[in-house]
């Protein structure tokens, strides 16, 4: 038992000395010449406007993670649906209670309004959003 993890731990410590003797190689070897134009950032052609380190708006990252739940249980339903016939009815139920808390879990982020892009009314919203309304939203 103890030469499997000695063998494991060989494996470590040899990873280590490897990634640490190849980086120090590689910053030997390469080339430096930084410049104004290669330490900026690079935004598809356009030319860089402000600070990289903008906050961006949590819904992108809410929406993004709720599609890829539901994206990774769709992909979960394909194999299930080729082999469904030799399953039985207890894949056939399986697969319904597990739709059945998809769909719930789609109404309550649904309901929430967590999959509206622009939310207007901000839940003990402070400053220039605390008297946001509809009427204001119009008038825009």
């Amino acid at each position: 038992m103890l030469l499997s993890f000695g063998t494991v731990f060989l494996f470590v410590v040899l990873g280590a000395i490897l990634i640490t003797l190849l980086l120090r190689l590689s910053k030997l070897v390469a080339p430096s010449n930084p410049t104004d134009g290669k330490l900026s950032t690079y935004e598809c052609g356009e030319i860089a406007e402000g600070s990289a380190w903008v906050q961006f708006n949590i819904r992108f990252y809410v929406i993004a993670l709720i599609f890829l739940i539901f994206d990774v249980e769709v992909v979960l339903l394909f194999p299930w649906a080729v082999v469904f016939k030799d399953l039985g009815l207890l894949a056939y139920v399986e697969m319904g209670i597990f739709l059945i808390i998809l769909i719930v879990g789609l109404m309550y982020v649904w309901r929430k309004g967590d999959l509206d892009w622009v939310k207007y009314r901000v839940k003990y919203g402070r400053g220039r959003y605390q008297n946001l309304n509809t009427e204001e939203r119009e008038s825009d």
